[in-house]
């Protein structure tokens, strides 16, 4: 994570990362060129009203905006990879999974099922452009995965009533497990009719699309909840993922997710810390710690 001390530093890496002009930005969030360039010098603060479009069009986390956004800001660490955001150095990384453990009880009231016709938009501009591809999700695929499974597909929204994160999670097909694990489809190609009611098949496969929250008090609840689900299913079962995130590597073999193939190509292309990679395995042990 990087420290950002002004709200003109993040705009301009928001820039640089996503690779547009000054001009892109302002067209983006509807103001003129002259405002971006007055943000990004630190003349000017940004109307109280104006920080909801940045927040929607960005999907930068509102703390950070707010925080930053002031006569005297409150310096902020927040990561474009990962879009967690932090008040303190020491929290950057993600937890140890005994703190995920020991309070795995803890809920929020701020999270809640994902309540397709208002929060698609979010999920969906979230994830393509964490992608970097407009046309990655398909909506039919999550309205059908909310039917399925409302239990793991859940949005969190933060104290100022924002979107904060979210859990994508597929009850999937045997043969659309074999046909991922063997690279023969990806995530883009899934589609409603590689679902499942898992209640019905004897060994249940769950794959898990998209798991993500703007900070570890985020992440902490959003997990929770998905442990939660696994610690309570009384049958066996089968959790597989593909991820591209460098943040959860070790966490993942920790609790019990095996990798089952890495595409080392695509990390020197991404300048990833770690491949991407497909991953298998079940909570069974972790969980009965």
């Amino acid at each position: 994570m990087k420290k950002y001390n002004s709200l003109g530093a993040l705009f301009s890496d928001y820039r640089k990362f996503y690779k547009i002009s000054q001009n892109e930005f302002a067209n983006e969030i509807n103001v003129d060129l002259r405002t971006i360039q007055r943000w990004e010098k630190n003349l000017t603060l940004v109307k109280s009203e104006k920080e909801e479009d940045i927040v929607l069009v960005t999907l930068m986390p509102y703390q950070l905006i707010h925080n930053l956004n002031g006569a005297v800001p409150i310096p902020t660490y927040y990561d474009f990879n990962t879009r967690k955001y932090s008040l303190f150095q020491q929290s950057n990384e993600l937890p140890k999974l005994s703190w995920f453990l020991d309070q795995i009880d803890l809920v929020s009231e701020n999270i809640r099922t994902i309540d397709f016709d208002y929060d698609i938009k979010y999920l969906e501009q979230f994830i393509d452009t964490q992608k970097r591809d407009a046309s990655y999700v398909n909506t039919d695929l999550i309205k059908k995965a909310i039917e399925l499974l409302p239990e793991l597909n859940f949005i969190s929204v933060g104290k100022s009533g924002y979107y904060s994160g979210h859990c994508v999670v597929l009850p999937i097909k045997n043969t659309t497990y074999k046909k991922l694990r063997s690279k023969e489809i990806s995530n883009k190609d899934l589609r409603p009719e590689h679902l499942i009611n898992y209640q019905s098949e004897e060994l249940p496969i769950f794959y898990r699309y998209d798991i993500t929250g703007d900070s570890n008090e985020t992440i902490f609840y959003i997990m929770g909840r998905f442990f939660r689900f696994f610690q309570n299913l009384n049958t066996a079962y089968l959790m597989c993922g593909y991820t591209e995130r460098d943040d959860n590597y070790q966490l993942n073999k920790e609790v019990g997710l095996n990798v089952v193939w890495e595409d080392k190509e695509l990390q020197n292309k991404l300048k990833l810390k770690y491949p991407p990679r497909f991953f298998e395995g079940d909570f069974k042990k972790f969980l009965s710690k």
